[in-house]
């Protein structure tokens, strides 16, 4: 009765240990995930609100994550006291760094891909490295007592953790808490995680001296389990964690190109490629298979549109992207699980698993960009998923004797019609003729579903569908030199209405067009016809006008530039300016050759006018559909209020396909301003696009004169009950 109650005392200690434990893990993943879109989020206002500081946030976060798992491996080798001491004092050294707060400095202009790392080290560096290590050091401290369950199930947890932390954050900490209360909440929790990782460690300090350290797996020999790792597989872990982790922040990219810079978009990606790593690290496989079956054929149907760039967004695709990016992560970590080694060296593995990670953030955060003038990335980490899943034939499931693609000459004899198919198929796509780019596509699919057996041949067919369906429009426009690439976007310079127009299109938005009519040249287009709320005030600007605009795009609102007008442009991008002052579009060349262009962050250089020095004030400055949030807060208001004079406008442009603005600039203007809105879309011109435009004044006289120019001016919409801040700022409700 008596060894009945101690096997029984025993068995409940061990759950509750790995109930504890699972508990610490967890919750430290929690922290740690959670805080990336906080600090990334605290960033966002310095850096213009660019898509790409979310991958430039990534790339820093991994090299830490890289630096915590080496931390880890290191001090794993030590006795395992010491281990705990030396963990515990510097997670209590770290504490000392806390509350998070953004850096005051503003990145230097052409300087952001360089300046964003100093900017998150500086603000999470030392804690956001410990907590990185807790996941594989405290697994092996679960492992170090012998009768220890599986550690790489706690992988799994944590993951669970990290994968609630990106769930909570754009639902409920960003719509509920400012930056200040975020930052205290996240500095508490990390206060409580020191307490539970001693709890935990103290459960283990009893056991040292009695183990033989980490328990080794029964299914495998002792030789085995101590065998060194082989260059061969440690460059299968690194391609296996790499591509999932550059998939990530392609489709990231994608994603925030498409629809904008938000939390809520960021952790989308994220938290399918966390969960990924939750499926395939389960000792249950059968979703992994699964999922390798269904793959090769997902691959084709959702991949093979990956090169169509025909600057229109396409939510319904970019959506698609992001499951598939979950598909491919669980089947490619599912196959890296299954090359696991003995939790002998479980610290070895995830510190090349993580180095892997940070290897695919470098390509497509720093490397990509510099190498390529469009998101090209995404399709070559696409084809590296296509070389390294696991498949079988399609057709060996029907038996081995339907698989005629097992000989190489019917693999050839396909391979020469895929070829043929994806240049009837690019010729389609670029007459348009819709019913044709079906059955073209559709057989270019089949071919390469028949070919899902053989490896090279299937990627082969995969490359050709993605250059036949947009990618063969795509290159030419970079073969031409019509396409380049910054750190706040791509930017491409085509044709529009047969040639009769040149545009400018960053992302997925057209950012103006001209005219190449030399009689024409000068004319407003797109958003800024004369009948648009902008054009009406410009139009009616006294001729010694003091003019600033926010936003430079194509330069389109240089020609209502009046003799003897002052004019400034605020653009952060300096490659948008070379458009202007390059010959590619002549606007500002022919009507405001004097005209002051500041380059940087328009609320920076705002803050140095001198109070009164602006009559009109344009904000025009969304970068594709992405909202720069900072430049839509009070404080920033209160910015514009002291640049303008007291009879001066504010204009801003709200055009959007997402979100709407107006109750938001409603509510910000409610108290020191008097405003309206202007909604242009019906009946224009040809050359013209429909616009909204808000305009605030401190003086209600001067609306009046703007009313009575033209009756289709609107009163602004009841104020939303939210008014963004420095502090608070979330997007959700506006959705």
């Amino acid at each position: 009765m008596g060894v009945r109650k101690h096997v029984i005392g025993n068995r409940f200690n061990s759950i509750a240990v790995g109930a504890l434990f699972t508990v610490v893990i967890g919750f430290g993943s929690f922290l740690l995930f959670i805080v990336q879109p906080m600090v990334a989020r605290m960033a966002l206002p310095r850096l213009g609100g660019a898509p790409a500081v979310w991958n430039s946030a990534m790339i820093v976060f991994q090299f830490l994550l890289l630096g915590g798992y080496a931390y880890a491996h290191v001090i794993g080798r030590l006795a395992f006291r010491r281990q705990v001491v030396i963990h515990a004092v510097l997670l209590s050294l770290a504490a000392l760094t806390l509350p998070i707060a953004p850096v005051t400095n503003w990145a230097p202009p052409g300087w952001e891909t360089l300046w964003v790392p100093f900017l998150f080290i500086a603000m999470i560096g030392p804690v956001f490295l410990l907590l990185s290590s807790q996941a594989s050091l405290l697994q092996c401290w679960y492992a170090a007592v012998s009768g220890a369950g599986n550690p790489y199930r706690l992988y799994a947890a944590s993951n669970l953790g990290s994968f609630a932390g990106l769930l909570v954050y754009p639902f409920l900490v960003e719509p509920n808490m400012g930056l200040s209360r975020q930052s205290d909440a996240w500095s508490a929790g990390f206060l409580i995680l020191i307490v539970l990782v001693i709890l935990a460690a103290a459960t283990r300090w009893r056991f040292v001296g009695k183990a033989d350290g980490l328990r080794k797996d029964s299914t495998r020999t002792d030789t085995e389990a101590r065998a060194p790792i082989g260059r061969a597989r440690i460059l299968t872990w690194l391609a296996l964690s790499a591509v999932p982790a550059g998939l990530m922040m392609s489709t990231t990219t994608l994603l925030t190109t498409d629809l904008m810079a938000m939390p809520l978009l960021w952790v989308i990606p994220l938290g399918l490629y966390l969960l990924s790593f939750s499926v395939a690290f389960s000792d249950r496989g059968d979703w992994v298979r699964i999922l390798e079956f269904y793959a090769p054929i997902l691959l084709l149907l959702v991949g093979g549109l990956a090169m169509i760039s025909g600057g229109q967004s396409n939510p319904a695709i970019a959506l698609a992207m992001v499951a598939l990016l979950f598909v491919l992560a669980v089947v490619l970590h599912g196959r890296l699980y299954a090359l696991r080694p003995d939790p002998r060296q479980l610290t070895s593995f995830y510190l090349i698993v993580s180095l892997g990670g940070a290897l695919g953030g470098v390509f497509t955060a720093l490397i990509a960009p510099l190498l390529f003038d469009w998101i090209y990335e995404h399709a070559m980490l696409l084809l590296a998923a296509a070389l390294l899943i696991r498949r079988k034939s399609y057709l060996s499931v029907l038996g081995e004797r339907w698989n005629v693609f097992a000989r190489p000459g019917w693999v050839l004899v396909a391979l020469s019609g895929a070829f043929v198919l994806a240049i009837a198929l690019a010729i389609a796509v670029a007459r348009g003729y819709g019913a044709a780019i079906i059955v073209l596509a559709s057989l270019l699919i089949l071919l390469g579903a028949l070919l899902s057996g053989r490896r090279a041949a299937f990627t082969l067919v995969f490359l050709l569908l993605m250059l036949g369906h947009g990618g063969f429009a795509t290159l030419e426009l970079s073969l031409e030199g019509r396409r380049e690439r910054s750190y706040f976007g791509v930017y491409s310079v085509s044709e529009a209405r047969s040639g009769e127009m040149l545009q400018l299109t960053h992302g997925t938005t057209m950012h103006g067009k001209q005219w190449q009519a030399a009689g024409r040249r000068k004319e407003p287009t797109a958003y800024y016809g004369r009948t648009a709320g902008i054009g009406m005030a410009l139009s009616l600007a006294d001729s010694d006008a003091r003019v600033g605009i926010v936003g430079l795009g194509a330069g389109t609102l240089a020609c209502y530039r009046k003799p003897g007008q002052r004019w400034s442009f605020y653009e952060i991008d300096p490659l948008v300016v070379r458009f202007s002052q390059e010959g590619t579009f002549t606007f500002v060349e022919q009507c405001a050759p004097d005209a002051r262009i500041v380059i940087g962050d328009a609320r920076l250089n705002l803050t140095d006018e001198q109070p009164g020095n602006l009559d009109i004030l344009a904000i025009d400055a969304f970068t594709s559909d992405a909202i720069p949030l900072h430049l839509l807060t009070q404080e920033a208001f209160a910015i514009y209020r002291k640049a303008l004079a007291d009879d001066g406008l504010l204009l801003i442009h709200i055009s959007n396909r997402f979100f709407d603005l107006a109750p938001m600039i409603a509510a910000l203007g409610e108290n020191d301003w008097h405003g309206m809105m202007r909604e242009d879309f019906d009946g224009l011109p040809e050359g013209l696009t429909a616009s909204d435009w808000i305009v605030l004044a401190p003086s209600r006289d001067r609306l009046e004169q703007l009313r009575l120019y033209s009756a289709h001016w609107q009163p602004l919409p009841p104020p939303s009950r939210e008014r963004w801040s420095d502090d608070y700022a979330s997007l959700l409700s506006l959705f």
